[in-house]
C-alpha cells in the first residue's frame, strides 16, 4: 500500500505531467482563436472580398486601388519549396544511404554531427548567402536573364536548410530496418547496391516519407531566408528566375513596429498567417493518411 506521502507524490506527477501535455493544446487554441478572430475582422461579413481573397491573382493590399488575391504569395510559396525538395530530396537521401549502409562507424561519427550544423546556421545568414554568393556567382553566370532576387537561389539555399532534417530523419528510418532483411538479402547473392535501394530503402519509406513532409512544411514555413532572397514582389508564375515574394516573405514585410494595430496591413497578416496554418495543417493530414498507408504495406 502507498503511503499519503506516495499517494501525494504519484498525484503530483500526474498533474505536472498533464499540465505539460495542456500546455502545447492550449497553445494551439490561442494561436488558432488569434488568427480566426483577427481575419474575421479583416474580412468583415464581406463575402466578396473572400472571394477575391481565395482566387485573385494580384496582391497589393497596400496600395490603391487595393487587391487581396493571395495566390500569387501561394504559388511563390510552393515554387520555392518544390525546388528546395529538388534539391534536399536527393541530397538527403542520399547521405542517408551512405551513413547508414556504407559509412565506417568512424567516418559516420564525424560526417553526422557535421551535416547537422547546417541546421545550426541562422537563417538570415542563409539568405545573405543566397543574395551574395549564389545569385552572382552560380546562377547568373549560367543565366543571363536572372534577377538579382529570385526563386531559384532561395529554392537552393532552403534546400540546403532542410537537408539535415531529411538526412537525419532518413537515416534514423534505414536504420531501423532489421537486420535480418539485409543477411537475406545478402544470401540470396545480392549486392550493396542491390540491398539498399531494393530491401532497405522500401521497407523505410515510411519514415522516408515523413522526412520528406517535414522537410516540405519546413521549407513552406521558412521566413528570413526567402524574404531576403527572393525579394518582394508577389507574382502568379512559374519562372524561379525572377523574384516572387512568399506567405512568410509578406508577413516579415508588413510586421514592422509602425505597422498601426487594427489598420489593413495589420489585418492582413493574420488573414495571411490563418492562410499558411491552412495550408500546414492539410501537408500534416495527407502525411498521416500517406503514412498510414505505407505502415499498413510494410508492418
Amino acid at each position: 500500500m502507498l503511503s499519503t506521502f506516495g499517494r501525494f507524490r504519484e498525484r503530483a506527477i500526474h498533474a505536472a505531467l498533464f499540465l505539460s501535455a495542456a500546455v502545447s493544446v492550449v497553445t494551439t487554441a490561442g494561436i488558432i482563436w488569434v488568427l480566426v478572430y483577427e481575419s474575421a475582422l479583416f474580412f468583415h461579413g464581406n463575402w466578396s472580398l473572400l472571394v477575391e481573397f481565395v482566387t485573385g491573382t494580384e496582391w497589393a493590399p497596400l496600395y490603391e486601388p487595393p487587391h487581396f488575391g493571395v495566390l500569387p504569395l501561394i504559388c511563390g510559396t510552393f515554387l520555392i519549396a518544390g525546388g528546395a525538395l529538388l534539391v534536399a530530396l536527393p541530397i538527403g537521401l542520399a547521405s542517408a544511404v551512405f551513413l547508414s549502409e556504407y559509412a565506417p562507424s568512424s567516418v559516420r561519427s564525424v560526417l553526422k554531427p557535421v551535416l547537422e550544423i547546417l541546421a545550426g546556421i541562422p537563417t538570415v545568414v542563409y539568405g545573405y548567402f543566397a543574395l551574395t554568393f549564389v545569385t552572382p556567382y552560380v546562377l547568373q553566370p549560367l543565366f543571363s536573364n536572372i534577377e538579382v532576387f529570385n526563386a531559384a537561389s532561395a529554392a537552393i539555399v532552403v534546400g540546403i536548410m532542410i537537408i539535415p532534417t531529411i538526412s537525419s530523419l532518413c537515416d534514423d528510418a534505414l536504420r531501423a530496418v532489421p537486420r535480418n532483411l539485409r543477411e537475406a538479402a545478402y544470401a540470396l547473392s545480392a549486392t550493396k547496391l542491390e540491398v539498399s535501394t531494393r530491401i532497405v530503402l522500401p521497407a523505410a519509406l515510411s519514415g522516408v516519407m515523413a522526412a520528406v513532409l517535414l522537410g516540405l512544411a519546413r521549407a513552406i514555413g521558412e521566413t528570413m531566408a526567402v524574404a531576403i532572397a527572393a525579394g518582394m514582389s508577389p507574382k502568379m508564375t512559374l519562372n524561379p528566375f525572377v523574384s516572387v515574394q512568399t506567405l512568410t516573405g509578406y508577413m516579415v514585410q508588413v510586421s514592422q513596429g509602425d505597422t498601426p494595430a487594427g489598420s489593413i496591413a495589420y489585418q492582413t497578416i493574420f488573414a495571411v498567417g490563418l492562410t499558411l496554418f491552412a495550408i500546414t495543417l492539410a501537408v500534416n493530414l495527407i502525411a498521416h493518411r500517406v503514412l498510414r498507408g505505407f505502415r499498413e504495406a510494410y508492418e
